[in-house]
Formats: C-alpha cells, structure tokens, sequence
C-alpha cells in the first residue's frame, strides 16, 4: 500500500476543511483527485506531503507514519505543487544541484543527468528558469520532484496553463511515470482524467462522494439511469418495448431509439429482437460524460 488515509479531518479555525476523509492507493496506481475549488484537494495533498498536519485521524505514505516521522515520509514523496516554485535566476542544471544537495543525494550528478534524460529538459538544459516556456518550467518542476527517486508522485494541477502541445508532452511523461510510481493527480481537465487515470476520487466540501474507475463513476449517482441508443430494420411500438423488464422510457426518431433503462438491458433489447423479427443494425451504450457526473456529485 503507497498511501493510507484514515480518517482524517482538518480544521482551519472553525472552519472544517476535511471531514474524516478515507482512501487508500496501490503501487503503482495513478489515480485523478478532483473536485470544485476550496473541496479540500490542496489541504489533502499538503498533509500526504507534511507541509500540513492533520487535525485528526493517520496518514501513512509507504509504511511510514506521516505525523509521527515527516522526515522519513517526505523522502518517499515528490510533490509538484501547483505553483511551481522556481528560481528564475538559477540554471537547470544549477537548479536541480542545488534541490539534490538539499535532499544529500549520493551520485548527485548521475542522477541529475537521468532526471534531464527522463523530463525531456536536455535541449533546454543550459538555459536559465526565466528563459523558459511554462511547459518546460513544469519539466523542471517535475525534475525536481523526481530528483530523491520517490515512490510516490503527488502533481496538482501539471497542466494548468498549458497550450495543447505542451500538454500532450506532460501526460506523456506523467503516462510514462505511472508505469513505476504511485502517482495522485489533481485537474480541473477531465481529459486528463481519461487519459491517464485508472481510479478518479471526487471530494467536495472535504468529503470523499465518488471513488471508482472513470467508466463507472455514472454508477455512483442516486439516480443514474442507463442510456442505450439502439436501431431496428423496421418501426416498431413503445408499447412493445415497455414490455422490456426495468424499461424507463423509449422515444424514437424513426426506426432509432433512444431508451432509458434502470439498468444494462442490452441483452433484453436482443432478445426482445429475436422475438419480434426485428433486426438490430445498431445497439450501442452512452455513457454520461465526466462533466456532467462531476457536476451531479459535488453541486
């Protein structure tokens, strides 16, 4: 297990800005953390990296007690904040000698050199910060967070500012260091979730309301309903359709419908076919665009 959250909740004042928040991450998972602003995502994160104590409950990164022992656990986590703290002043290469002196790496300069190799940063590397895009200057962000060789990778917000080719070369890396790491991901784009994510956890006002894989957060709603867009050689009735068991609705625009389910009735819609001599030419499920779950669970 590379993270362990039991319990936790944190008090700003009298504010509450995490209530008993509880999930766990497996090695080498990349898992989406999303949510509207001021949901607690940065307190959240803040606290697996020790920059923030939690008010009550236990934080464990990789085995280690984040409150009892920060100092062990900060060395098994890299953490790109979302503003990234740079010094524009410095060179990358002088930037990234200084972030390993911090952290005593043996072998400062091998690692160096692989952390270049790794982001991408080599055809930029003896620029200075300030020369620098913002795509690579999160590359250097990321170098930085990857210098100590952590186990787990927290990144909030990567992209943010990002223009589309420079996008696309973050999740790429990002994409590249989930198939080694543990990697919690916070963003605002949900096609950063889809492309990268294998489990999306959705906290609002400091409370977890979804944890489950993207194609099945529809699931988590009160009300989710199955979308089945299906079409026949020839007309037939609604009235034969709502002979179809768990059948919501079915409203046709020719031979084409589109029927709302309480479950997946694919297999009842096939049969239903066979039974009535109708040929299915097209039968496929719609799923509810993450913008929209997003919106249900934490509005």
């Amino acid at each position: 297990m590379s993270i362990r959250v039991t319990n936790v909740s944190k008090y700003y004042g009298r504010q509450k800005a995490l209530d008993r928040v509880s999930f766990s991450l497996e090695s080498g998972e990349v898992v989406g953390f999303l949510g509207p602003n001021g949901a607690g995502k940065s307190t959240m994160m803040k606290i697996l990296t020790s920059y923030l104590s939690p008010s009550e409950g236990m934080v464990e990164v990789c085995g280690v007690d984040v409150g009892s022992n920060s100092s062990n656990s900060r060395r098994k986590v890299g953490y790109l904040p979302e503003h990234n703290p740079l010094y524009p002043e410095m060179y990358i290469s002088e930037y990234l000698r200084f972030v390993a002196g911090i952290y005593k790496i043996a072998n400062a300069r091998q690692r160096i050199e692989e952390v270049i190799e790794m982001t991408g940063l080599g055809p930029e590397r003896h620029k200075k910060v300030a020369a620098l895009s913002k795509g690579y200057r999160q590359r250097v962000g990321l170098a930085q967070a990857l210098l100590p060789d952590p186990e787990v990778l927290i990144l909030d917000e990567p992209t943010s500012g990002l223009d589309p080719n420079q996008i696309g070369g973050v999740r790429d890396l990002i994409s590249n260091l989930g198939k080694s790491k543990t990697i919690l991901l916070s963003t605002h784009i949900m096609q950063e979730v889809k492309a990268l994510c294998e489990r999306v956890i959705i906290i609002s006002a400091g409370r977890i309301v979804a944890d489950e894989r993207p194609d099945r957060l529809g699931n988590t709603l009160s009300h989710a309903e199955t979308v089945i867009e299906i079409a026949f050689d020839r007309p037939t009735t609604p009235g034969h359709l709502q002979s179809i068991t768990g059948l919501v609705s079915a409203t046709a625009d020719n031979n084409r419908w589109i029927i709302k389910a309480t479950e997946d009735i694919r297999p009842q819609l096939f049969k239903f076919a066979v039974a009535n001599d109708l040929v299915i030419l097209e039968m496929f499920l719609k799923q509810q665009s993450l913008e929209n779950i997003f919106r249900e669970l934490t509005s």
